[in-house]
């Protein structure tokens, strides 16, 4: 059994940061029932990479993993009061909808803790429930941009580049499965319930902790450099660097060492302040240059061999095939029943006792909209009437 076993979650959420927080609790476990509209989800209409699949695509695919779907138009009274039925058994409510929304659709904190005082009720916004940014977007590439986050890499005199993936809501989305973890586990002490708020703008701004301490206490300025240098905050040489047949990634480096292993002794003659910090960017070039005689796989065997931290650049492919990655297991696989065999990350953290399972697949929208209202004590005449209203979703759509 899962360590979640016996937890129902009511999943709200749109997009990846919510959806992936749910799924975090799924796989350890929970009972996680999708409340989506009668037309599905949001992420069900937008593929990313354009892959659609045959009826999931594979964004959806990816975040919503064992939960059960139940299809429910909250703008009716009917589905309303289907969610209210549901929170009385519920534990955990995950909702990231923009301020304002949850009350409009009656599933905001008050209304549903005072059906359910022991509900863990989580709250994920883009900037905050309140504030000057409350309404504003909370799109990952946003807030990437607003948390300083995009001027601490590249050269000085070209725009920021983001990060290669979703970085804001992937934070975001383990700050709020830990949040809900938090709150479970107060409950357990205690008895009581309690609203989790989570912002994708603190979430991105704390994870910074070491970077931003450095600028807030220490006073250095966030100054990039005119060579690509990985971090403003860390010596040179510290970045990627092309060989003749590929990249490496290297990291801080003894210049003794560096000078040896690459057949540079001019490097030698460099310190740690002159060469690191005062020097960045001469620094930076000299080792450039000195790599680029070298192909990947001699270059990176020079390196270790004197305890130099390098290591070689992957793409998808190179990480897939990775003897590491196999060895861990951190890609599962299985066969869903319309889109084929699937593999995918599964889950990170390795329990002795209780680990995370797959149980099911990503649904089709109101999958299992009659199994999750006969659980919650609807009769089939309660439910045929809800879909004759348009209130609920039967079935794959």
């Amino acid at each position: 059994m899962g360590i979640l076993d016996g937890y129902t979650v009511l999943d709200c959420s749109i997009a990846m940061a919510g959806p992936f927080a749910a799924q975090r609790l799924g796989d350890l476990g929970a009972d996680v029932i999708k409340v989506e509209p009668i037309t599905g989800e949001w992420q069900r209409h937008a593929p990313a990479g354009g892959i659609t699949g045959n009826r999931i695509n594979v964004s959806f695919l990816s975040l919503n993993r064992n939960k059960r779907s139940l299809a429910v138009d909250l703008k009716s009274e009917a589905g309303q009061a289907v969610i209210r039925k549901l929170v009385e058994k519920a534990d955990v409510f995950i909702q990231n909808y923009r301020a304002g929304v949850a009350g409009r659709l009656g599933v905001d904190y008050d209304t549903l803790s005072a059906i359910n005082p022991g509900l863990v009720y989580v709250s994920m916004t883009g900037y905050g429930e309140d504030g000057p940014h409350a309404q504003r977007p909370g799109q990952d590439l946003l807030l990437q941009a607003m948390s300083g986050a995009m001027m601490s890499t590249g050269r000085q005199d070209e725009p920021p580049q983001a990060a290669g993936q979703y970085l804001v809501d992937a934070v975001t989305a383990y700050t709020a499965f830990e949040g809900a973890l938090a709150a479970l586990l107060h409950r357990e002490r205690t008895g009581e319930g309690q609203k989790v708020e989570v912002n994708m703008l603190d979430a991105i701004t704390t994870l910074q902790m070491q970077e931003l301490s450095v600028f807030t206490v220490g006073g250095k300025p966030q100054e990039r450099s005119a060579e690509p240098h990985a971090h403003v905050y860390i010596r040179a040489p510290y970045g990627t660097f092309a060989t003749t047949d590929g990249y490496i990634a290297l990291a801080m480096p003894n210049f003794p060492g560096l000078a040896r292993a690459l057949d540079a002794p001019a490097l030698a003659d460099l310190d740690e302040t002159r060469g690191g910090w005062d020097d960045r960017d001469a620094t930076f070039a000299a080792v450039r240059e000195a790599i680029a005689r070298f192909s990947t796989r001699d270059c990176l065997a020079r390196l270790e061999a004197e305890g130099i931290w390098a290591g070689p650049v992957y793409g998808y492919a190179d990480l897939v095939a990775d003897p590491q990655i196999a060895h861990n297991g951190t890609f599962i696989e299985y066969d869903h029943p319309t889109e084929g065999r699937v593999k995918t990350p599964g889950f990170p953290i390795r329990f002795s006792r209780s680990p995370a399972e797959l149980r099911r697949g990503a649904p089709l929208t109101g999958e299992h909209t009659d199994e999750v209202l006969r659980a919650a004590g609807f009769s089939d005449a309660d439910i045929a009437e809800m879909e004759s209203a348009g209130a609920i979703a039967r079935g794959p759509a």
